[in-house]
C-alpha cells in the first residue's frame, strides 16, 4: 500500500493561479511563464516561502525534461549520472555545494546547455560564487504573512475533510512564522487530534514546542542580533546571553552569530583585550567542528567573555579616520624612501634612498616619516585608557613624543 504524501506536498499548486503569496513577484513570474527561453534563476528566501514550488511551476511550463534534486542528496558524481537527458535542473539548497563544486555549473549555464533553477535560504552574496551568481537572475522571496497562511490553512483542512475555527487557524499562522510548510504540518497535527481538543485553548496546550521560533529573515532577526551586540558593548553578560538564547532557540544560523561575535571582538573590545579576537575566531571553529546543538557551549563562553572584557573601539575609529582622509583627498604617493628599488632605473629615481632600517638600532626604532608628505604628521589612531591598550600603546606614546619634540 503506497504511503500517502505529506500534506504540504499534496497541496503544492500545479498552476500559478493557485499559488499563494509573493505578490511582489507575480508579474515577473507571469512573464517568465510566457517566455520561450527560461533563464537560469536563483530563488532566495526563508524556508517555506515557495521557492521550490515556483521553480517546479516554471520548469513544467517549458515542457522540457527536468530533474529536481537537493544538494544534500549527493555530490557531483551523483549529479553527473542523473543529469543526462535533462534540460533543466532544479537544485534545492544550492548553498550546500562548495564553491569548487559550484564551478561545475559555470560552462553548462553559460553555454545554455543547462537551465539552472537554484534555491537558497542563505544570502547569495556570501554563499554563491561571484562567477555563478553573475550568470543567475536572483528573485528574492519573502516570508508569508498571516493572512496568506490562514488561507493556506483553510485549503489544508478542506483537503483533510475537517474544519478548524478561524482563531485556531490564526494561532497556527502566527506560530508558523511565515513558513507554509510549517503551517500545513501544524494543520495536519491539529486535525489529527480528537475533535474535542481542537478548540483554541486545547490547541495551545497541545502544540509542539515551536512557539519560540523567530523570523530569520525579518525584523526580529536583525533586532535580536543588534540587541546581542549592543549588550556585549554595554558589558551586560546577562542580556547578551538572553539574546544569544533567543537567536539560537529561534533557529538562527550559528554561523551568522559567530560572524557577529568576531566583528564585536574587533570593533568593541579591540586592543583593550587583544585575546578577544582569537577567542571569537576559535569559537567559530569550535562551532563548525562540534556542530549544533552543542555549539551553544563555546558561543555562551565567548559571549560572556566579550561582555566582561574591557572595551576599546580605537582601532575601528582609527580606520574610519584614515578612510575619511583617503576619500576626501585621494591616496597620496608613497614617499620615495619607502619604495622598493627593484631595478637600476628605480634606484636612479631615488627609490629606497634614505630608508632607515629600524632593526639596525638598539631600540628597534629610529625617527622616520612613513606617511606621504602631503599628510605628514597626521593622527588617525587615538589610544584609549582601557584594559591592555595603555600597556600596548605606552611605547608608541613615548616614541610619538620623541618624534614631536624633534
Amino acid at each position: 500500500m503506497p504511503v500517502p504524501k505529506p500534506l504540504p506536498e499534496r497541496l503544492r499548486p500545479d498552476d500559478l493561479s493557485l499559488f499563494l503569496g509573493q505578490a511582489h513577484l507575480l508579474d515577473r513570474l507571469k512573464s517568465l511563464l510566457e517566455t520561450k527561453t527560461l533563464p537560469s534563476l536563483l530563488f532566495f528566501g526563508p524556508p517555506g516561502c515557495g521557492k521550490s514550488t515556483i521553480a517546479l511551476l516554471l520548469a513544467k511550463s517549458t515542457g522540457k525534461p527536468f530533474l529536481r534534486m537537493s544538494a544534500q542528496e549527493g555530490g557531483l558524481q551523483h549529479l553527473r549520472r542523473t543529469l543526462s537527458g535533462n534540460d533543466i535542473l532544479i537544485l534545492d539548497e544550492l548553498h550546500r555545494f562548495s564553491k569548487t563544486q559550484q564551478d561545475f555549473f559555470l560552462p553548462l549555464v553559460e553555454s545554455g546547455e543547462l537551465t539552472l533553477l537554484g534555491t537558497t535560504t542563505e544570502n547569495p552574496s556570501f554563499c554563491i560564487t561571484r562567477q555563478l551568481l553573475s550568470r543567475l537572475h536572483v528573485l528574492k522571496l519573502r516570508s508569508l504573512d498571516v493572512k496568506v497562511l490562514v488561507e493556506l490553512g483553510r485549503r489544508g483542512t478542506s483537503s483533510l475533510g475537517t474544519f478548524l475555527e478561524e482563531p485556531v487557524l490564526e494561532l497556527l499562522a502566527t506560530v508558523a512564522q511565515g513558513d507554509a510548510r510549517n503551517m500545513l504540518n501544524l494543520v495536519d497535527f491539529v486535525c489529527s487530534l480528537p475533535e474535542s481538543r481542537r478548540e483554541l485553548d486545547q490547541v495551545k496546550q497541545a502544540l509542539p514546542e515551536v512557539l519560540v521560533r523567530h523570523d530569520r529573515d525579518g525584523d526580529s532577526h536583525y533586532e535580536k542580533a543588534s540587541a546581542l551586540i549592543k549588550s556585549i558593548r554595554g558589558s551586560d553578560p546577562d542580556a547578551a546571553l538572553y539574546y544569544l538564547a533567543c537567536l539560537l532557540e529561534g533557529g538562527e544560523d550559528p554561523r551568522f552569530i559567530c560572524r557577529r561575535l568576531i566583528l564585536s571582538a574587533s570593533e568593541d573590545v579591540g586592543l583593550a583585550d587583544p585575546q578577544a579576537l582569537p577567542l571569537a575566531v576559535a569559537c567559530q571553529q569550535a562551532v563548525e567542528f562540534v556542530g549544533m546543538p552543542e555549539g551553544y557551549i563555546p558561543m555562551a563562553e565567548t559571549v560572556t567573555y566579550l561582555a566582561l572584557a574591557k572595551k576599546s573601539n580605537s582601532t575601528y575609529g582609527a580606520y574610519l579616520n584614515a578612510a575619511k582622509e583617503v576619500k576626501r583627498n585621494g591616496p597620496q604617493p608613497v614617499p620615495l624612501h619607502l619604495r622598493n628599488a627593484s631595478t637600476a632605473l628605480q634606484r636612479q629615481w631615488g627609490f629606497g634612498r634614505g630608508y632607515v632600517y629600524p632593526h639596525d638600532h638598539p631600540d628597534g626604532w629610529m625617527p622616520q616619516e612613513y606617511l606621504p608628505q602631503e599628510i605628514a604628521g597626521a593622527r588617525f589612531y587615538h589610544p584609549r585608557n582601557n584594559g591592555e591598550e595603555p600597556r600596548l600603546s605606552q611605547w608608541w606614546r613615548r616614541l610619538h613624543n620623541i618624534r614631536e619634540q624633534r
